[in-house]
Parts: structure tokens; C-alpha cells; sequence
């Protein structure tokens, strides 16, 4: 678990997504976002979910790098979206995990 989390802390993305990525995590809701991005049926635990987003994250980061034509911004947002939703969800159920810090966990690094 703390894997996906330290993975997560450090990603490295354009920092307008991840700007747009933070803003839309605050209207997260897993029984509305999930189903759409990992397929219809009973939703996994939050781990799960968060394994599953981060690969299906970083197949959207290469094809962005690669300029992709089939590349879409919306579906690589809701993504992020849903993978900020869960971590901040694993999180808050197992406090341990969190890390002290003079600031919050990053969760995504921005890239200039």
C-alpha cells in the first residue's frame, strides 16, 4: 500500500494538470467516477482501485509524450481526479501511512 503512495507522491506531471487534477479531486465521489473508468460492477477497495488508476495513468502519460493522436486530455484528468480521490481515501483511513510534514503530502509533483 505504501508503495502506490510513495509512487504517487512521486509522479511527475505538467503542472497544469495537476493544478486542474487537485481542484477536481475536491468534487470526488468513487460510486459516480470509478465505475466510469474502471468498468461497471461491484467497485474494488480503494488499493485496488488506486493500482488499477495508476496504470491506466501511465499508458495516458505515454501517449501523451508521444503525441498520440488518440491521446485525451478529459480521460487523462478524470484519471488523475480519481487517483488523487483514492489516495486521499486511503489516507484518511489509515493514518499511519501518512508521513509527517510541515505540508501536506504532494501527492503529484508538478513539472515546469
Amino acid at each position: 500500500m505504501t508503495d502506490l503512495l510513495d509512487h504517487l507522491d512521486h509522479l511527475r506531471r505538467p503542472r497544469l494538470l495537476i493544478r486542474a487534477a487537485r481542484i477536481g479531486a475536491e468534487d470526488y465521489r468513487r460510486e459516480t467516477h470509478l465505475p466510469r473508468l474502471l468498468g461497471h460492477g461491484d467497485l474494488p477497495r480503494s488499493i485496488l482501485a488506486l493500482a488499477r488508476l495508476i496504470e491506466s495513468e501511465a499508458v495516458l502519460d505515454d501517449c501523451r509524450r508521444a503525441g498520440d493522436a488518440g491521446y485525451s486530455v478529459i480521460r487523462h484528468l478524470d484519471v488523475m481526479i480519481a487517483m488523487i480521490g483514492e489516495a486521499r481515501i486511503i489516507r484518511a483511513a489509515h493514518p499511519a501511512l501518512v508521513r509527517p510534514r510541515a505540508a501536506p503530502a504532494p501527492v503529484l509533483v508538478a513539472v515546469v
